[in-house]
């Protein structure tokens, strides 16, 4: 299976597919259409867009903001590849599952879990969410963002804390999923310090 891809080359060496010999690499989503032998493409840039991608092949995109247009939903596979999440042997991706879906998954080591087509995902979602709070404890005095790191990472096992997971996937990022969600649901309303910490990255 040929699978061209694209993409950072701190989110490929995460994403494992540097040195893979089954995938070829290209510099930019223009020179997908140079393969036209490929059996599917993979775009690591974060927040892809549903740009010009071939028809009628397989194309997964890193993009955790945007739900699939009707018109590619056949053959478009989101997933999120914010930075930490690629290193999991298990993906959240949305799209439709067949048995190029099977052959990719085998190709990257990776297994997918499929989701409902919604911005953020779940994991996404949920870490925005911890990090939104944990500015909001900050922006009212409670601890530093040391002590709130070490307090998470004690009570809930959790790899990191949140002012670390933020550092990781870019407080950028998670602003934008945040006031993406905030449109339909008031309670994803980013915090102030959060928001000028995102304006300073």
């Amino acid at each position: 299976m040929k699978i061209v891809i694209c993409g950072p080359d701190n989110i490929l060496a995460e994403a494992g597919v540097m040195m893979k010999s089954s995938f070829v690499r290209v510099e930019d989503i223009s020179l997908f259409s140079e393969h036209g032998d490929a059996d599917a493409f993979i775009n690591f840039f974060v927040e892809s867009g549903f740009v010009n991608y071939p028809a009628n092949k397989l194309v997964l995109i890193n993009n955790v903001l945007s739900i699939i247009p009707y018109n590619h939903s056949k053959n478009i596979i989101r997933f999120n590849g914010w930075p930490e999440f690629l290193k999991r042997q298990v993906w959240e991706v949305t799209g439709v599952i067949d048995g190029d879906t099977k052959c990719i998954e085998k190709a990257l080591e990776k297994k997918f879990n499929f989701v409902t087509d919604a911005p953020g995902f779940i994991a996404p979602r949920v870490i925005a969410m911890i990090v939104n709070e944990a500015y909001l404890a900050l922006e009212d005095k409670v601890s530093t963002p040391n002590e709130i790191d070490v307090a998470m990472k004690l009570g809930t096992g959790y790899p990191f804390g949140p002012f670390e997971w933020a550092e990781k996937i870019g407080i950028a990022n998670i602003a934008k999923l945040l006031n993406t969600l905030s449109v339909t649901d008031k309670s994803y309303l980013p915090s102030k310090l959060l928001i000028q910490a995102s304006q300073t990255q």
